[in-house]
C-alpha cells in the first residue's frame, strides 16, 4: 500500500514536471513568434487600410491580430495578408521563421526587395507560400522545403535562373514562377517533382529545349510554358502524362512537327500551341482527344488537309487554326460537332464550299472563314444557334444571294462579306445589334431608297463597290448611331439629300463614284463630327458651300472629277484640322486659300481648273499682287533684325552672369566626402547645398523605391519653400562614361508635362539625381478614381511630353519603361512624366510589362518602345485593368490581345472601365472608341506599324476637341 502511495506520488510530480517544462518551452517559443511577427511589421512601410493597426502585443494575444490563425496550442499556423496593400520590404529575420507556420500568404501586395535568402531553411513546417503579385527582385534562393505543397512566386521581378534545388521539392503540388523575368534553361531536375500538378513558368526569358525529362512527372495535369523563348521540338515524352487536361506552349520558338504522342492524352481539355514556328500536318491521334474542349494552333506554318476524323471531338467548344498553311476543303465533319461555338479557320488555304450543313446542329457564336479561296454559296443554317454575333467571311470568292434567314438572325453584332462575289439584294436591313456591317466589293444590287431600315446600333455600313442604285434616302436608314458610312463606287443618283445633315454622329461619308448631281447641301456642316467627306467622282455642280468650313475637326476633303464652279471660299483654309484636300478637276476659278492645307497642296490635287496662287508645290501661276507691298518687306526684316540684336545684346550680359552658378563644381560636405555637384536652375543652386541631400537620405523620407533606386524629399534649410527629391543610382559605377554628360543635356529640357531634372552629384562611393518635387500622386495609385475627363486629360498631357522627347529634342530622349508609374498627377491635375533613371544604354535595360516585346527579347530601346508603353496606358485609362491583371490570361495572351478582341468583337460596354461607363455619353463614346483604336496601333506586334508620338499626340488632341470626333480610321481591314 505505501509502495503503490510513494509510485503514485512520482506519477504526479512527473506530470507536474513536465508540464511545467512544456508551458516553460511554449511560453519561449510564443515569445519568439511574437517577436518574429514585430520584426515583420516594423519592416511595412506603408498600411494605408491599417490592416495591421490591432497588431499591438499589449491589447492581445496574437492570435486575435487580424490576419492570423492560430493552432490550439496558440502557435501561428496561418498568416493571410494577402490583398492588404502592404508595402515594405521584407527582412531576414521575419515571418518566415515562424516555427509552426504552415500557410504563409502575403500576395497581392506591393512588398519589394530580394526576399531572405534563407527562406527555403528556416522553416520545416511551412506547406503553403505565397508570394505572387508583389515587386520582389533578386534571385530565387537556394535551399528547399520537402513537405511545402504550393509554392507561388507569379508576377514579380525575379531574375537569374530557375534553382537547380528546384528538384528537391519532393512533396510539391503546386508551382508557379511565371511573370517574372528568369533567365535560362528550365532545369532538368525540376523533373524530379514527381507529385507536381501544376506547373507554370511562363512569361519569362526561358530559352532552350523543354526537357525530355518532362515524361518523368506523371502527377501533371496543367502546363503552361508559354510566353518565353524556348525552342526546339516538342518532347514526344509529353505523351506519357496521361492526366494532364491542360497543355499551354504558346508563344515560343518552338520548331518541327506536333508529336503524335500527345494524342495519348485522352483526358486533355485544352491544347494550346499557336505563335510558334511548327510544321507539317496536326497528327491523326489528335483527333481521337475526345475530351477537347478548346484547340488552338494558329499562327504556325502547318499544312496539309482537316480530316473528317475531327468528327470525333465531340466536346469541342472553340477551334482556332488560322494563320497556317491549311489547304483543302473544311470537313463535313465539323458540321456534326453539337457543342461548336468559334470556328476560325481565316488566312489558311482553304478551298471548296463551306459545309452545307455548318450552323444547322452546332452552337455557332463566331465564325471567321475570312482570306481563303473558299467558293459556292453562304450555307443558309450558319445561325440555326440563334447565338451567332460575328460572321467573317471576306476575301474568298463566295458567290450566290445572302441567304434571307440571316437577315432574322438578331443575334449578329458584326458582319464582313467584302472582297466576294455575292449577288441580289441586301437583306441585311431589321438587325437590332448589328453595329458593324460591311458588304463591299460584291455585285449586289437593288434600290437600296425603297428598304425600310431599322438598325438602331449601326456605327459602320460599308456598301461601297456593288451596283446599288436609286436615290439615296438617308432618313430611312434609321442609324441614329453611324459613324462611318461609305456608299461609293455604286450607280446612285439624284441630289445629295440634305438630310444627311441629321446625321450628327458621322465621322466619314463617302459618296464617291456615284451619278449624284446637283449642288452640295449646306447642310452637311451639320456633321460636326466629321473627319473624312469625299464626294469625288461624281456630277455635282455649283459652288463649294462656305459651311464646310464650319466643320471643326474635318482632316479630309475629296471634291475632285466634278463640275463645281465658283472660287473657293477662303474660310477653308482656316479649318485647323484640314490636312489634304483634292478639288481637282471642277471648273473652279481664283485663288488658293493662303493658309492652311491650301498651303502645301499638290499639283495634282488643284488640276483641271483655272486657279492661281498657291506654295511651290501647287504648280499653278502666281496670283496679281499689290506691287506697293513687295516694298514693305525689306523695311520690316531689317526692323525686325534690329530689334533682335537688343533683345540679344540685353539679355547675353544677364545670361553670362547667370552660367557660373550652372557649372560643375567640386564641394565637401559635413563629414568631409568630395562631391561634384551641377546644378541646372539657378534659383535651386543659390539655396541648395550638399549638406541638404546627405542629411536627407533617411528611412523617414523615402517617397518611393522601385528597380532603379531610392527616392527621397529633400527640403533646402536655408528655403523652407523648396522642395524636391533625389534618386539614388543603384550600380552607378557600371554606368558608360557618356551617362553624365547625356545627364547635363537631360538637365536643360523644360516643359510643363515633365518632371524637371535640376541637379546631379557623385562620389566616389554613390550618385544621386536632383529633380523638382512634384505635389501629387502616381497615376496607377489613383487611375480607378478618374472620372472621363481626367482621363483624357492624361492622354494628352503624356502624349504631348512624349511628343517633346521623342520630336523636339535632339537626339530624341527615349523614356525606356513608359507606365503609369512614371506619370504624376499634379494638384492641377496635369500628368508630369518622370523619366526618373533616364535611358541612355541598352544595357542597362530593365524589362517591364511596358516595354514592347520585341525590346524586351533583344534588350534594344528606342522610340517606338516608348510608344508600345503609350499604347499600353491608354488601355489602361480606357478599361481600368493592367497587364498584371489575370482576367484575361486564360483566354488571351496578353492585354494587347485582349484588347484587340474586344475592340474588333465586343460592344463598348463589354469592355470600358466601369468606373467610367456611365459617363459614356454618345460624344465621349466616340472619344473611347478612338483613342482605343489608336492604343492598338501603339501596341502593333510589328514595331514599323505603331505611330510616332508626334502622330500620337495630334490623333488626341483631335479626337478630344470638344465636339468629340473621331480622327480618320481606316474601318476596311481587321485590327
Amino acid at each position: 500500500m505505501e509502495m503503490a502511495n510513494k509510485k503514485g506520488a512520482n506519477a504526479v510530480v512527473l506530470f507536474v514536471f513536465m508540464f511545467l517544462i512544456n508551458f516553460v518551452v511554449s511560453e519561449s517559443e510564443n515569445g519568439r513568434e511574437l517577436e518574429l511577427l514585430l520584426s515583420f511589421k516594423s519592416s511595412i512601410v506603408h498600411d494605408p487600410s491599417g490592416f495591421l493597426s490591432n497588431w499591438d502585443p499589449s491589447a492581445t494575444t496574437f492570435c486575435q491580430w487580424h490576419g492570423i490563425t492560430c493552432n490550439n496550442l496558440s502557435h501561428v499556423e496561418t498568416l493571410d495578408l494577402s490583398a492588404k496593400n502592404l508595402s515594405g520590404i521584407l527582412v531576414s529575420s521575419s515571418v518566415f521563421n515562424l516555427p509552426f507556420v504552415k500557410t504563409l500568404n502575403l500576395s497581392n501586395n506591393h512588398l519589394y526587395g530580394e526576399i531572405p535568402p534563407d527562406i527555403f531553411f528556416a522553416n520545416s513546417s511551412l506547406r503553403y507560400l505565397n508570394l505572387s503579385n508583389n515587386n520582389f527582385s533578386g534571385h530565387i534562393p537556394n535551399g528547399f522545403i520537402s513537405g511545402l505543397l504550393i509554392l507561388d512566386l507569379s508576377n514579380n521581378m525575379f531574375s537569374g535562373k530557375i534553382p537547380r534545388e528546384i528538384g528537391l521539392f519532393s512533396g510539391l503540388k503546386f508551382l508557379d514562377l511565371g511573370g517574372n523575368v528568369l533567365l535560362g534553361k528550365i532545369p532538368i531536375s525540376i523533373s524530379n517533382v514527381t507529385t507536381l500538378k501544376y506547373l507554370t513558368l511562363a512569361s519569362n526569358e526561358l530559352v532552350g529545349s523543354i526537357p525530355h525529362e518532362i515524361g518523368k512527372m506523371k502527377s501533371l495535369k496543367w502546363i503552361y510554358l508559354g510566353y518565353n523563348n524556348l525552342s526546339g521540338e516538342i518532347p514526344k515524352e509529353i505523351g506519357v502524362l496521361t492526366c494532364l487536361n491542360h497543355l499551354d506552349l504558346v508563344y515560343n520558338n518552338l520548331t518541327g512537327q506536333i508529336p503524335a504522342s500527345i494524342g495519348n492524352l485522352k483526358d486533355l481539355n485544352y491544347l494550346f500551341l499557336y505563335q510558334n514556328k511548327l510544321t507539317g500536318s496536326i497528327p491523326s491521334s489528335i483527333f481521337g482527344l475526345k475530351k477537347l474542349v478548346s484547340l488552338d494552333l494558329s499562327d504556325n506554318s502547318l499544312s496539309g488537309e482537316i480530316p473528317e476524323l475531327v468528327a470525333q471531338l465531340r466536346n469541342l467548344e472553340i477551334l482556332h487554326l488560322f494563320g497556317n498553311r491549311f489547304s483543302g476543303r473544311i470537313p463535313n465533319a465539323l458540321t456534326s460537332l453539337p457543342n461548336l461555338q468559334v470556328l476560325q479557320l481565316w488566312s489558311n488555304r482553304f478551298s471548296g464550299q463551306i459545309p452545307r450543313s455548318l450552323g444547322r446542329y452546332n452552337n455557332l457564336t463566331v465564325v471567321d472563314l475570312s482570306t481563303n479561296n473558299l467558293s459556292g454559296r453562304i450555307p443558309d443554317g450558319l445561325c440555326n444557334s440563334g447565338r451567332l454575333f460575328k460572321l467573317i467571311l471576306f476575301s474568298n470568292s463566295l458567290e450566290g444571294e445572302i441567304p434571307r434567314n440571316l437577315s432574322t438572325c438578331t443575334s449578329l453584332q458584326r458582319v464582313r462579306l467584302q472582297n466576294n462575289r455575292l449577288v441580289g439584294e441586301l437583306s441585311f436591313t431589321k438587325l437590332p445589334l448589328v453595329y458593324f456591317l460591311d458588304v463591299s466589293n460584291n455585285n449586289l444590287s437593288g434600290n437600296i431608297g425603297e428598304q425600310n431600315w431599322d438598325m438602331p446600333s449601326l456605327e459602320m455600313l460599308s456598301l461601297a463597290g456593288n451596283r446599288f442604285s436609286g436615290k439615296l434616302l438617308p432618313h430611312l436608314l434609321n442609324a441614329p448611331k453611324i459613324e462611318f458610312l461609305d456608299l461609293s463606287g455604286n450607280e446612285f443618283s439624284g441630289t445629295i439629300n440634305p438630310r444627311f445633315g441629321t446625321l450628327t454622329e458621322l465621322m466619314q461619308l463617302s459618296l464617291s463614284e456615284n451619278k449624284l448631281s446637283g449642288e452640295i447641301p449646306e447642310d452637311l456642316s451639320s456633321c460636326k463630327k466629321l473627319v473624312r467627306l469625299d464626294l469625288s467622282h461624281n456630277q455635282l455642280s455649283g459652288q463649294i458651300p462656305s459651311g464646310l468650313a464650319d466643320m471643326p475637326v474635318l482632316g479630309h476633303l475629296d471634291l475632285s472629277e466634278n463640275r463645281l464652279s465658283g472660287e473657293i471660299p477662303a474660310k477653308l483654309g482656316q479649318i485647323e484640322s484640314l490636312v489634304q484636300v483634292n478639288i481637282s478637276y471642277n471648273h473652279l476659278t481664283g485663288a488658293l486659300p493662303p493658309t492652311g492645307a491650301f498651303l502645301a497642296i499638290k499639283e495634282s490635287a488643284v488640276a483641271g481648273n483655272d486657279l492661281c496662287g498657291g506654295g511651290n508645290t501647287s504648280g499653278l501661276p502666281p496670283c496679281k499682287k499689290l506691287k506697293n507691298r513687295a516694298h514693305w518687306w525689306p523695311f520690316m526684316a531689317c526692323s525686325f533684325a534690329g530689334l533682335l540684336l537688343l533683345a540679344i545684346a540685353g539679355f547675353g550680359f544677364l545670361f553670362m552672369r547667370g552660367r557660373k552658378n550652372l557649372e560643375p563644381k567640386r564641394v565637401e560636405n559635413g563629414d568631409g566626402s568630395i562631391w561634384e555637384l551641377q546644378f541646372f536652375d539657378p534659383k535651386v543652386s543659390k539655396s541648395v547645398t550638399m549638406d541638404d541631400i546627405t542629411l536627407s537620405l533617411k528611412e523617414s523620407n523615402v517617397i518611393s523605391r522601385c528597380k532603379e533606386g531610392v527616392s527621397f524629399k529633400v527640403k533646402s534649410v536655408s528655403n523652407d519653400y523648396l522642395k524636391f527629391f533625389v534618386k539614388e543610382m543603384h550600380h552607378f559605377s557600371s554606368l558608360p562614361a557618356s551617362f553624365w554628360s547625356e545627364i547635363t543635356e537631360f538637365g536643360k529640357l523644360q516643359h510643363p508635362n515633365i518632371v524637371k531634372l535640376i541637379g546631379k552629384c557623385r562620389s566616389d562611393k554613390s550618385a544621386y539625381l536632383v529633380y523638382e518635387y512634384v505635389e501629387g500622386k502616381l497615376l496607377s495609385e489613383i487611375l480607378g478614381n478618374l472620372c472621363w475627363k481626367r482621363r483624357w486629360k492624361i492622354a494628352i498631357g503624356t502624349a504631348k511630353a512624349l511628343r517633346f522627347l521623342h520630336s523636339r529634342c535632339s537626339p530624341s530622349v527615349l523614356v525606356g519603361d513608359m507606365s503609369p508609374e512614371r506619370i504624376i498627377i499634379d494638384a492641377k491635375d496635369e500628368p508630369r512624366l518622370q523619366f526618373i533613371f533616364p535611358f541612355v544604354d541598352n544595357k542597362h535595360f530593365l524589362p517591364s510589362s511596358y516595354v514592347a516585346p520585341e525590346a524586351r527579347e533583344n534588350k534594344k530601346m528606342n522610340e517606338k518602345s516608348d510608344i508600345y508603353g503609350m499604347g499600353l496606358i491608354l488601355i489602361e485609362l480606357l478599361t481600368g485593368k493592367t497587364p498584371a491583371d489575370a482576367d484575361f490570361k486564360v483566354q488571351y495572351s496578353s492585354m494587347v490581345e485582349w484588347a484587340r478582341y474586344c475592340y474588333s468583337d465586343c460592344h463598348l460596354d463589354m469592355w470600358v472601365d466601369p468606373v467610367i461607363k456611365s459617363q459614356a455619353s454618345i460624344n465621349n463614346q466616340n472619344q473611347i472608341v478612338a483613342a482605343m483604336n489608336l492604343a492598338l496601333h501603339c501596341t502593333a506586334g510589328d514595331p514599323t506599324a505603331r505611330p510616332c508620338a508626334a502622330d500620337v499626340f495630334e490623333t488626341l488632341k483631335s479626337a478630344f476637341r470638344t465636339s468629340s470626333c473621331l480622327p480618320s480610321l481606316n474601318f476596311s481591314s481587321p485590327v
